[in-house]
């Protein structure tokens, strides 16, 4: 088994193991607040790249992005 392959079998073992706690700790309060950021900051570097001319869409991609991934 190379490095990586043993690697990527620990990190599942891993998981497997956890898997309770990491979900828990991906629907925190915590994880809530640092989804909206990177969301928050993605849509403010989309609208700075297109000029604003999409803002109203990419809010809406935003907040659709936020409600898959939040805690809400």
């Amino acid at each position: 088994m190379s490095g990586f392959e043993d690697l990527a079998k620990k990190a599942g073992d891993f998981i497997g193991e956890h898997k309770d706690e990491l979900d828990a700790a991906l629907k925190s309060e915590q994880a809530e607040d640092i989804s909206d950021k990177v969301l928050d900051g993605a849509e403010g570097i989309a609208d700075k790249v297109t000029g604003g001319k999409f803002e109203g869409q990419i809010k809406g991609l935003r907040d659709a992005a936020d409600g898959a991934i939040g805690n809400k």
